[in-house]
């Protein structure tokens, strides 16, 4: 099939390789100019699945609540609220419900599983050598911050996510650059975990699908479908403002937040909303000052990345406001938090080094898991709302979408991932 696929993020290029290695004519339109210069630009690229489960879970409408007090808080709002902003905090909130986020929580887990096994199956079969580094480790700053841990370590165990508590020496041991003057309760190491530079993935991946036939065309504009013809896209380019119309057997709409605008017109609601996250990424001053792998801050919700030679820090999730704007306290809590455990690892922006301060939309659902597959319109099908766990589902719900393109059984049970869980 002639396929189309819109957005070149990590989703839509991990999806365009998956249609092209199963032998469809496969083309990706961008509007910004290059893959992956959003969302996936410079996330914190933890690839943690025991760690990825929905914001809507039982008390946490008390706890943000109570973040909004806080000088470091991890969730923020910001003014200007949008209608949209708020439909979907009601719906968020409403998602809260135990039962519910226990079927979200058991979705997003099996997608995420499959997704690192997917992953690693095109890093090895394609030989894609990125910034990566194995193991994860969840730092527990007080013995209060432990007792909290343990429910969410019981999830771990019914996972069967491999994992040990230890102490702040055996800690020490694992990441051996860890500020002795700061001192803390405990840690949650996941050897199995790892950290990845996500962009840096992407491109490769761009390269590898583009050797087996897929098209790339950048800064272009996609008007949303049209509910009369949707395999006809009416296609900008934004240069020179030429608009041309060409036909499809089928389109995949990736585009993040700008997803929903496209779907509007065939009938389709889809409660996206862009929750904005922050990071700083700096070159490393001296390696052995320098986090091994990755860890996460548990307090602060901050992760410290080792991307090669270079560190990474990442965290804050920040609804409404204005996108284009950063604000100074989110990134003052990063560097805190890298301050806090790696005193020494980056060379900071007074020392004139290349540092990159950087703000992206996550494109979430108010539930948590992302939509996959068909829409109920003939030739259309979707793979969005990943939220901040886009990159370490990208893989996985690429190949799934795929197949049911295909009219292939996925290799892993889908229910819940499809549009039939917005009639709900």
């Amino acid at each position: 099939m002639r396929i189309a696929i819109v957005g070149a993020g990590i989703i839509g290029v991990t999806t365009a390789y998956e249609l092209a290695a199963d032998g469809h004519e496969v083309t990706v339109f961008e509007r910004r100019g290059a893959a992956a210069l959003e969302t996936s630009f410079a996330n914190a690229g933890v690839v943690a699945p025991g760690y990825v489960t929905p914001w809507a879970a039982p008390g946490m409408p008390g706890k943000v609540g109570r973040y909004l007090l806080s000088r470091h808080a991890p969730v923020r709002l910001a003014w200007p609220l949008t209608a949209r902003d708020i439909g979907w905090m009601w719906a968020w909130r409403r998602a809260c419900r135990l039962e519910t986020y226990l079927a979200n929580r058991s979705r997003m887990q099996r997608l995420a599983f499959y997704s690192r096994e997917r992953l690693h199956g095109l890093r090895d079969a394609l030989q894609i050598e990125y910034d990566h580094s194995p193991g994860y480790m969840v730092m527990l700053r007080s013995e209060r911050d432990r007792k909290l841990a343990q429910p969410g370590l019981q999830l771990l165990r019914d996972a069967g996510v491999k994992f040990s508590e230890i102490d702040a020496t055996q800690a020490r041991e694992v990441e051996p650059a860890l500020n002795p003057d700061t001192s803390f309760a405990a840690a949650i190491h996941l050897p199995d975990d790892e950290v990845g530079n996500c962009r840096q993935f992407a491109l490769l991946l761009k390269g590898h699908a583009q050797a087996i036939g897929a098209r790339f065309e950048f800064n272009v504009a996609v008007a949303p479908l049209d509910a009369a013809d949707p395999a006809l896209l009416t296609i900008t380019q934004q240069e020179t403002l030429e608009t041309v119309r060409a036909r499809f057997d089928a389109v995949v709409v990736c585009s993040g937040v700008e997803s929903a605008p496209l779907l509007r017109p065939l009938g389709l609601r889809i409660p996206l909303a862009p929750v904005h996250g922050y990071s700083v990424s700096a070159p490393i001053r001296e390696p052995l000052n320098a986090p091994r792998s990755g860890l996460m801050d548990e307090r602060y919700k901050v992760a410290i990345s080792r991307l090669g030679n270079r560190v990474r820090v990442s965290g804050s999730a920040e609804i409404g406001g204005d996108p284009e704007r950063k604000r100074p306290a989110a990134i003052q809590t990063l560097y805190k938090v890298l301050h806090d455990w790696f005193p020494g690892a980056a060379q900071l922006a007074n020392t004139g080094a290349a540092v990159q301060e950087w703000k992206g939309a996550r494109p979430m659902m108010p539930d948590g898991p992302p939509v996959l597959g068909a829409t109920g319109t003939p030739g259309v099908w979707v793979n969005l709302g990943h939220g901040s766990s886009g990159w370490a589902l990208s893989c996985g719900s690429a190949r799934v979408v795929a197949d049911l393109v295909a009219g292939r059984a996925p290799e892993i049970d889908v229910e819940g991932l499809g549009v039939e869980r917005l009639a709900g």
